[in-house]
């Protein structure tokens, strides 16, 4: 198979944060471990563009406060056939007052209907994400707890 050239897949992944301490999972029937809101990259879209898409979509969240970009890479999905994923991943900053909801899956995909439970982890979270989502968590660094204000008589 000289010459054949495996396609790469464009994929975006959210890294939502609030209060710089905590980080947005999901879990969900036929999903292996946590997640993050991710999809794929539409024709025309730009990273940044398809990021907003797909949070939206997967958990109902429109509003940010601030977005950067944390690293990208080529993640191989499997082996036989081949499969590879060039992946962007965002950390995305939010005001969110819920700590937990239900999400039904908006959009085109395959995952359209799905429900999806989040959930807000403390950072760093456990590492047993599905897709080998947990790859860059390392770079979301928590902040340390706020001191006490002392009191004064």
């Amino acid at each position: 198979m000289v010459g054949t050239e495996v396609p790469c897949v464009p994929k975006v992944c959210a890294y939502i944060t609030r209060n710089d301490r905590e980080l947005l999972t999901f879990e969900a029937t036929g999903h292996d471990g946590l997640q993050v809101p991710k999809g794929t990259i539409e024709p025309g879209e730009s990273p940044l563009e398809a990021l907003c898409r797909e949070v939206r979509e997967e958990s109902g969240l429109t509003e940010f406060e601030s977005v950067g970009h944390l690293a990208e890479d080529v993640w191989v999905r499997r082996l036989s056939p081949p499969k590879l994923y060039r992946r962007h991943f965002f950390h995305v900053s939010v005001e969110e007052d819920r700590d937990a909801w239900t999400h039904v899956v908006t959009g085109d995909g395959e995952e359209r209907g799905t429900e999806f439970e989040y959930a807000w982890r403390e950072l760093p979270p456990a590492r047993d994400f599905a897709l080998s989502l947990d790859d860059y968590l390392d770079r979301l660094e928590p902040v340390p707890p706020r001191p006490q204000a002392s009191e004064s008589r």
